[in-house]
């Protein structure tokens, strides 16, 4: 019994743990939604990048990625759903008051983010995150 434990041991700490990486197989502009023919997944380790396709498939590039190199965590983020310039439905809400109007937005962005955007009637600009609608929220 014991000598089966001591086999067993030695093939478990003997075989070293294979790490795997998600790497581009051609170059992938920024902004460009990133599909599962677009990366392929290697053998070898990045402390910050990805280790499950899953996890890039989807997902837009923020800057160009090379072929062959690791797909970071800063690479990529969620799809954008407002482009620069966009006319968007900005909404603000405050102890059961809201009010909502027209914005021209001065970024790019996905769900989540924090933008600047601003009211095309009083040409102020203000600060508000992206919601799954694509209108986006001010807060005071």
């Amino acid at each position: 019994m014991i000598r089966c434990w001591f086999i067993f041991l030695t093939l478990c700490l003997g075989t070293k743990a294979l790490a795997e990486t998600v790497v581009p197989t051609r170059t992938i502009r920024a902004n460009a939604i990133i599909s599962d023919v677009d990366i392929i997944v290697k053998a070898g380790q990045t402390g910050n990048g990805f280790d499950r396709a899953i996890d890039v498939i989807g997902q837009e590039a923020k800057t160009t990625l090379y072929a062959g190199r690791p797909i970071l965590f800063d690479d990529v983020g969620p799809p954008a759903l407002v482009t620069r310039n966009q006319i968007v439905m900005l909404r603000f809400e405050t102890d059961g008051l809201v009010i909502t109007t027209e914005g021209r937005s001065l970024e790019r962005g996905g769900v989540g983010d924090r933008v600047r955007i601003m009211n095309l009637t009083s040409r102020a600009t203000l600060f508000g995150q992206i919601h799954a609608d694509g209108s986006v929220h001010v807060k005071n």
